[in-house]
């Protein structure tokens, strides 16, 4: 089951592509007719979906903690899908296996990831992973978007881009997360893409063969330049959304693809 309380093209889409050519039914819950309309909250909606025995529960919500606090009251795996600002577990998996596909290891790489820190779940994620396979982390940005404890993430802080981005391997771009805004974070869109907006000025800046990356969706000409996001020998964006089918397999393979419980589901 596919539990989204927030809009999804690409994690949505590839879960359930992922499921179906494991072989899996899919059911895809539009919460949006579903009776959390209704006022029904999360854990009656868990409880209610785990009385159908899945096998597995796909969730994104909008708050920081609520994948796992629904986890503790089913019986079945439950993957996170991107919770509030916290974590995107499977978005960095992927990100991490196009990086080695390109480059055969994350060892001793220098990735800049850049944009808005902050209210990222995709940088929190990467930040964790990058570092545990041996790659070096910096954050890039504007001092307002980024998190007032980043220097505990044990990543280099950078607040402009042509420090930011001097000899690096990986350039990875994120989108302003302006749903999860409250108030002004920048003077102006064109603003931050001068000053931020990965164009081929400023990727100069990073190693001649440095790859680009975006988790997506992208605003372009808020931060990145169609040019470089279309750029084919430099830019893995697409590959990215390949490389998710195949871990987003190879994660639901490794929960449920084993023996059957006692209740006569997969575990």
């Amino acid at each position: 089951m596919n539990l989204f309380f927030e809009n999804s093209t690409r994690t949505r889409t590839s879960f359930e592509v992922a499921a179906k050519r494991l072989g899996a039914d899919v059911i895809n819950m539009d919460v949006a007719t579903s009776s959390v309309r209704k006022g029904e909250t999360l854990l009656d909606t868990a409880m209610t979906l785990n009385a159908m025995r899945p096998d597995a529960i796909v969730v994104r919500h909008h708050e920081s903690g609520a994948v796992n606090l629904l986890s503790q009251k089913v019986n079945c795996a439950v993957i996170n899908a991107g919770d509030g600002q916290h974590e995107h577990p499977t978005q960095a998996l992927l990100d991490a296996l196009t990086i080695r596909r390109r480059r055969g290891s994350l060892e001793g790489l220098l990735v800049a990831i850049c944009g808005d820190i902050m209210h990222s779940r995709v940088a929190r994620s990467n930040i964790h992973l990058l570092q545990i396979m041996g790659a070096r982390v910096r954050v890039v940005g504007p001092p307002t978007l980024m998190p007032t404890d980043v220097e505990k993430m044990g990543v280099e802080v950078h607040y402009n881009m042509k420090s930011g981005l001097k000899d690096v391997d990986i350039v990875m771009m994120l989108r302003l997360q302006t749903e999860r805004m409250q108030g002004s974070f920048v003077p102006s869109i064109s603003e931050y893409f001068h000053f931020f907006g990965l164009d081929r000025a400023k990727l100069q800046y990073a190693k001649p063969d440095a790859l680009i990356m975006h988790p997506g969706p992208m605003n372009r000409g808020v931060e990145i330049d169609s040019e470089v996001a279309d750029d084919l020998d430099r830019s893995v964006i697409h590959e990215q959304v390949e490389m998710g089918v195949t871990v987003r397999m190879a994660c639901l393979d490794a929960l449920i693809g084993g023996q059957r419980n006692q209740f006569g589901n997969l575990a």
